[in-house]
């Protein structure tokens, strides 16, 4: 000690390590300083300096406030302009609500919010500009973005408060079905936004009240959101995650509460997986859509009080969906639960092109569900802490597993493994005879479907194991209607019926399927009635269909010889 008493002081932080929130020791040691300490460094950092790239720069000793109500803007950006030309390091928001507009973060820095430490999305909009280097139409206004940046960190157990119910308007963007766009609400600041960006993480902190989309992830690399905890629940279009065409994305240890979207999914996303997760929000908390979607994980989520469509997936001309798989998923008070939709026709056509380009059709295949448990209600309800009364389409209310492709469209290879599903009930007879629209839109765009449990229209290889379809009252669907399905094995499939419902079963058009070791739960008139002269090569072998009248009906031509009857 005696010996290092007599170095110099700058012979001792070389010989040191630097904590990487030594904020005690801070800017003023390692030289950020103030604003103006800042500006009298060297332009070129003694590459010998041992601090280099792992210094802590305070916002504080930039000049900013974070009394809540002055603007603290330019003091934070300049802390992560000078972390930035010091080759990287720490930005500290200590204790403090400090209010900003528009910031952007750049290679190398990471944001740390102390567990007091909040930054408040100013009020005002003309505090906020489109992120830099953002592309139009991708990132609109912005509170905290980055653009081709490496490197790039937000952490802490801090807080990123949009302030977002400054500016409900109670109108959205509309850019869902039916809706003109061009009267959208799109003047009003996204939280998050990344553009692409190479080794982004997100750790710990606290995310709400987003005006927009809380956090756009578009085209980057290697992602890693772990323990982010989402609340945004305050205006229109409050997604949660939004990721867009990037890979290598990691989600995990996740808690998300929002509005609309909680996990989308959109463009050629690929290498994705998500896991140890809890979501709910009033629209959807899976959603795919377009370009190219591949290599992707979902698991261990328990998803609770959503009444959209937990997990919906519509694609379109030149899209593919791929090898994606959902396992151990819990859904408590859900609607919808799963949409899967294939129509290259949609929105293809356009009366302003005279030489519209041949049709590439979509794909969706090798999709598996495994391990689900969920409880399915008839209606959705209000969220209680949703400040605006929800509205709720007549294609909302008593839905099901719907695997759906329009014309030609055919989707392959989709499984439901060890599958439990209670369902509220309440479909009518009328119901149970609605002709599907042939459109793979929105989930409710069909209308209530006319089965209780899985509808599949336009599917190859559809496998059903271990399936257990279940109602809590009365409901005169059948339980499950295939529609010009081919391929099919349906083991251990076991469902509730009705006596005044005309079959547990309805097959349409529909051949090559084996049903093994079916059972029938509850007493029905019929276990499979078959529609059209289109059906053939139906095997059932075995099962307990003691509860059924009688096994079979007819109708629309078909007859006795499509099925063979092993019991």
């Amino acid at each position: 000690m005696k010996k290092r008493g007599n170095l110099s002081r700058r012979k001792w932080l070389e010989q040191v390590s630097v904590p990487p929130l030594a904020a005690s020791l801070g800017a003023g040691l390692f030289g950020a300083g103030t604003v103006e300490v800042a500006a009298q460094q060297p332009s070129c950092p003694d590459v010998n300096d041992k601090t280099l790239g792992a210094r802590v720069y305070n916002v504080r000793d930039f000049g900013a406030q974070g009394d809540g109500a002055r603007l603290d803007t330019l003091s934070v950006q300049a802390a992560i302009d000078a972390c930035t030309k010091d080759r990287g390091g720490t930005v500290l928001v200590p204790a403090g609500d400090f209010v900003v507009g528009t910031l952007e973060l750049k290679s190398n820095v990471t944001l740390h919010l102390a567990a007091q430490g909040r930054l408040l999305g100013s009020p005002k909009s003309e505090d906020y500009k489109a992120g830099n280097g953002i592309p139009p139409g991708n990132g609109n206004i912005v509170m905290i973005s980055a653009a081709n940046a490496e490197n790039v960190s937000i952490e802490g157990p801090g807080t990123i408060d949009g302030n977002g119910a400054k500016f409900f308007t109670g109108k959205g963007d509309m850019t869902g079905p039916g809706q003109n766009s061009s009267e959208g609400y799109f003047q009003r600041p996204h939280l998050l936004i990344f553009y692409r960006c190479k080794n982004l993480a997100i750790r710990d902190v606290f995310l709400t009240a987003s005006a927009y989309h809380c956090t756009r992830i578009l085209q980057c690399s290697r992602v890693y959101l772990d323990g982010v905890r989402i609340y945004n629940r305050v205006n229109l279009n409050n997604d949660g995650f939004h990721i867009n065409s990037s890979e290598y994305v990691h989600i995990v240890n996740c808690d998300v509460a929002c509005q609309d979207d909680a996990c989308a999914l959109f463009g050629s996303n690929k290498f994705v997986t998500v896991t140890n997760c809890t979501f709910s929000t009033r629209w959807s908390i899976f959603r795919f859509g377009g370009g190219e979607a591949e290599n992707i994980t979902i698991s261990n989520c328990v998803i609770y009080d959503t009444y959209g469509c937990v997990i919906k997936m519509r694609c379109g001309a030149r899209s593919r969906f791929e090898n994606i798989t959902f396992s151990n998923l819990i859904m408590k008070n859900v609607t919808g639960p799963i949409s899967i939709g294939l129509d290259s026709t949609r929105r293809n056509s356009s009366s302003s092109n005279p030489n519209p380009q041949p049709t590439v059709k979509g794909i969706v295949r090798n999709i598996a569900f495994n391990g689900i448990r969920a409880t399915v209600i008839a209606e959705g309800k209000q969220h209680s802490d949703l400040p605006w009364p929800q509205k709720f389409r007549p294609g909302e209310t008593r839905s099901c597993i719907v695997i759906n492709g329009v014309g030609d469209d055919i989707l392959e290879k989709i499984s439901f493994q060890d599958i439990h599903v209670t369902y509220e009930g309440g479909g009518t007879a009328e119901e149970s005879n609605a002709v599907v629209p042939k459109l793979a839109g929105e989930y409710f765009e069909i209308g209530t479907p006319p089965a209780y449990g899985i509808y599949a229209r336009n599917v190859r290889g559809l496998t059903l194991n271990n399936v257990r379809l279940e109602l809590v009252k009365s409901d005169l669907r059948p339980a499950v209607v295939f529609d010009n399905v081919a391929d099919s094995a349906l083991n251990g499939l076991s469902a509730q019926g009705d006596q005044k419902a005309d079959s547990v079963f309805r097959f349409n058009s529909t051949r090559d399927v084996l049903l093994t070791a079916t059972r029938v739960l509850t007493p029905a008139a019929t276990l499979l009635k078959l529609v059209g002269s289109a059906n053939s090569g139906i095997t059932i072998d075995g099962g307990d269909l003691s509860k059924v009248a009688k096994p079979l009906a007819f109708s629309g031509g078909a007859t006795a010889k499509a099925v063979k009857l092993r019991v």
